[in-house]
């Protein structure tokens, strides 16, 4: 029997992480209904928008690129077009109404079930909640991402953020049981996976799913740490409210887990946390930093900051910048506030926008100026670099440091290989070294 041609799939990711791990599973849902990835929309069979609700105008930017697939649409009448993630779990049935040329709107708890989208005739909307969308994916093959791979633990997010989508369109707190959690990573290091990042929207809210409160974050973490052939541990993206003792117990004494945490906190004053319903203050979240640096002192820090929030005040942004300066970020994020419709703080009256940007400027100078000085810590000290791929030059190998400092180095070396290396020189946004031993 001749083997029928693979289709072509073309899979286009917005947003976090969490997002690239949806997309591959999409991927692989899809694998076994004979697609295969492809990096070009045109000539592809399937194209599917992996969307995120994050920042603001994001379901205009989506049906912007709906216009520009137009094109592809009417060239190949055939060709199926499905819109994922949390516009579609957001938008729905509009996505339909407004762009008639899209086949599918799955939302980001639902994507298990694109297969039988595919196969059907008609244009269909899913975003439901009722199921465990992993209990239906397929094994995973081996993984796209070399050496490095994400794993997601947790999803969604009970803590309603004034500003934040994140409850409405992923949904309520789960946890994944502990036994697919391990099993997966099992699989991932039998293909060659070395790191695994864990991830979640609040992945340090996670609490096994299997009935058992002990089974944490930190305990999963050193369970993962025993698997044969995983040599580092990364989670993302925490909440300071959810981190626990024996998590950052790990941080010290789980030599798998590296030392980068990316800890939001969004604002230093507290007048502005308690509008964006954080439930935490900023000197709660200082000793929460002074308690994991106790464990683990060479720990790299990163955060996210919103500013302009609604009725944020000249003194309130200041308390932001002490609290930058007080806690010294490797690197961070940070935005101009969005209002995101259906959010409580979207009905509030906005700052004005030449002060918020005035505040953004300020305020990613102190951030550039402390990465800057981070990457210019590293010179002359020796670091393992996770070789991931290829550099840009002959010779040259690139990767990622314990700190995940992005570093590239001369060195004949395969991928995967965790090699010493002495730092000589820090870019902007990456390091020079140079392989020890070799």
């Amino acid at each position: 029997m001749t083997e029928q041609p693979k289709k072509k799939l073309f899979i286009k990711t917005y947003g976090c992480q969490m997002n690239v791990y949806d997309s591959e599973r999409m991927a692989e849902a899809m694998g076994g209904s004979g697609y295969e990835r492809t990096d070009t929309a045109e000539g592809a069979d399937m194209i599917l928008l992996n969307t995120c609700h994050i920042r603001e105008k994001a379901a205009e930017k989506v049906y912007s690129e709906l216009g520009r697939l137009k094109p592809l649409k009417t060239l190949n009448p055939d060709l199926k077009i499905g819109v994922a993630g949390c516009v579609a779990q957001a938008e729905g049935e509009e996505i339909l109404a407004r762009q008639p040329i899209v086949d599918m709107v799955v939302g980001p708890q639902s994507y298990h079930r694109l297969p039988e989208l595919a196969a059907g005739g008609r244009a269909a909307v899913l975003t439901e909640f009722d199921e465990d969308k992993f209990a239906h994916l397929p094994a995973r093959p081996s993984p796209t991402r070399g050496p490095a791979a994400f794993l997601t633990v947790q999803e969604g997010c009970d803590k309603f953020c004034a500003f934040c989508v994140v409850p409405y369109t992923r949904g309520a707190e789960v946890s994944r049981p502990v036994a697919r959690v391990i099993g997966e990573a099992e699989g991932l290091a039998r293909q060659g996976v070395r790191e695994i990042t864990l991830l979640g929207q609040n992945v340090n809210a996670y609490h096994g799913a299997d009935g058992d409160a002990t089974r944490s974050l930190g305990w999963l973490v050193r369970r993962l740490a025993r698997i044969e052939g995983i040599e580092r541990i990364r989670y993302t993206t925490s909440h300071p409210n959810d981190m626990e003792d024996d998590l950052i117990a790990a941080h010290g004494d789980c030599p798998e887990l590296m030392p980068y945490l990316h800890l939001p906190v969004q604002s230093g004053s507290d007048r502005m946390l308690k509008a964006m319903n954080r439930r935490h203050t900023a000197e709660s979240y200082l000793a929460l930093i002074g308690r994991l640096r106790a464990a683990r002192p060479d720990l790299a820090l990163s955060g996210d900051f919103i500013v302009g929030f609604p009725g944020e005040t000249d003194a309130d942004f200041e308390d932001t910048m002490s609290l930058v300066r007080a806690v010294h970020y490797a690197q961070a994020y940070s935005f101009k506030y969005s209002a995101r419709p259906g959010t409580p703080a979207a009905e509030r009256d906005p700052v004005a926008p030449d002060v918020a940007d005035a505040r953004l400027q300020t305020l990613q100078a102190l951030l550039a100026e402390q990465q800057a000085e981070a990457q210019a810590a590293m010179v002359g000290r020796e670091t393992r670099v996770l070789v991931e791929k290829a550099g840009r030059l002959p010779g040259q190998l690139a990767g990622k440091s314990e700190h995940l400092h992005a570093v590239h180095f001369e060195a004949d070396l395969p991928k995967g290989e965790i090699a010493r290396v002495r730092i000589v020189e820090a870019g902007s946004h990456s390091l020079r070294g140079e392989a020890i031993g070799g």
